[in-house]
């Protein structure tokens, strides 16, 4: 998040608008687009379409 958000920017207005900023990288980018090792590599959205098209394939 450092390197990612915080430092792509100098400075930041109010507190608010950094918190606000920060709870979006983590909702919006962090925990849907961002790739994790224990998923395989995959971001949480890859993750579940592959999992829900394997599942309908068995099924």
């Amino acid at each position: 998040m450092q390197t990612e958000l915080v430092d792509r920017r100098t400075t930041w207005d109010t507190r608010a608008e950094l918190a606000s900023a920060s709870f979006e990288w983590i909702e919006v980018f962090y925990n849907r687009q961002r790739r994790h090792s224990r998923l395989g590599y995959l971001s949480p959205v890859e993750f579940e379409q592959t999992r829900h098209t394997d599942l309908v394939a068995a099924a």
